[in-house]
C-alpha cells in the first residue's frame, strides 16, 4: 500500500470562527497537490445535507457528530484523508468517534484549533457573535453554550500570530510524522 492509499480522519475541533474550515481547505489543496485523495466534511455543509432537521440540543449535536464520524471513518477506511472541521463541543461525542475509528483500525487524529473566543468574535466570519450580542440568537458554543476543550489532542493549534498556511503546515507536519503525508 502506498502512502496515497492510506486514509485517516483529521478532526479539527474548536469554537465558531476559530479557523477550522479555512485550515482544512488549505490543507486539502496541499494534500491533493501531493496526490492524496482528500475530502473536507464541513460542519455547515453536513448540517444542510446529512443532518437537516437536527437542532442544537446536546442530543442533536451528539447525533450530528456521530453521523459525520461515521462518514469520515468510511472515507478513511477507503484510503481518503477526511478533514473534518466541525465544532463537536462535547468530549464524549468526540471520544465515541475516536473509538469507532480505533475499533475499525482507522487512523483518527484530533486537532484542537485553540483560538480564544475574543479572537473568534473579532473574526466572526458568519456573524454569529454579532447576532448573539444583538440578542438574535442564543446557544452560541463557547459563549452561552458549553465547549469542552480537548484534554489530550494530537495537536493543539493556536492560530494567533500564524497565517493559514502556517496553521495548515502544522497539521501537515502531524500527518507526515504519522506517515500519512
Amino acid at each position: 500500500m502506498s502512502l496515497t492509499d492510506t486514509g485517516a480522519t483529521v478532526w479539527l475541533t474548536g469554537l465558531p470562527s476559530a479557523g477550522k474550515t479555512t485550515i482544512a481547505r488549505t490543507l486539502a489543496d496541499r494534500l491533493a497537490g501531493e496526490g492524496h485523495r482528500v475530502e473536507v466534511l464541513d460542519g455547515d455543509e453536513i448540517r444542510t445535507f446529512l443532518s437537516a432537521g437536527l437542532g442544537f440540543t446536546r442530543e442533536d449535536r451528539h447525533t450530528n457528530v456521530q453521523r459525520i464520524g461515521f462518514v469520515a471513518e468510511l472515507l478513511a477506511s477507503h484510503g481518503v484523508i477526511a478533514l473534518v472541521p466541525v465544532i463537536a463541543p462535547y468530549a464524549d461525542s468526540r471520544e465515541a468517534v475516536r473509538k469507532r475509528h480505533q475499533a475499525a483500525g482507522t487512523t483518527y487524529l484530533e486537532v484542537h484549533v485553540s483560538t480564544p473566543v475574543e479572537v473568534c468574535s473579532e473574526r466572526d466570519v458568519k456573524g454569529l457573535y454579532a447576532r448573539r450580542a444583538a440578542g438574535e440568537i442564543s446557544g452560541l458554543t463557547g459563549v452561552d453554550d458549553p465547549y469542552e476543550v480537548p484534554e489530550t489532542p494530537d495537536l493543539r493549534l493556536d492560530t494567533r500570530g500564524r497565517n493559514v498556511e502556517e496553521s495548515a503546515g502544522a497539521v501537515h507536519a502531524l500527518l507526515s510524522e504519522r506517515g500519512l503525508a
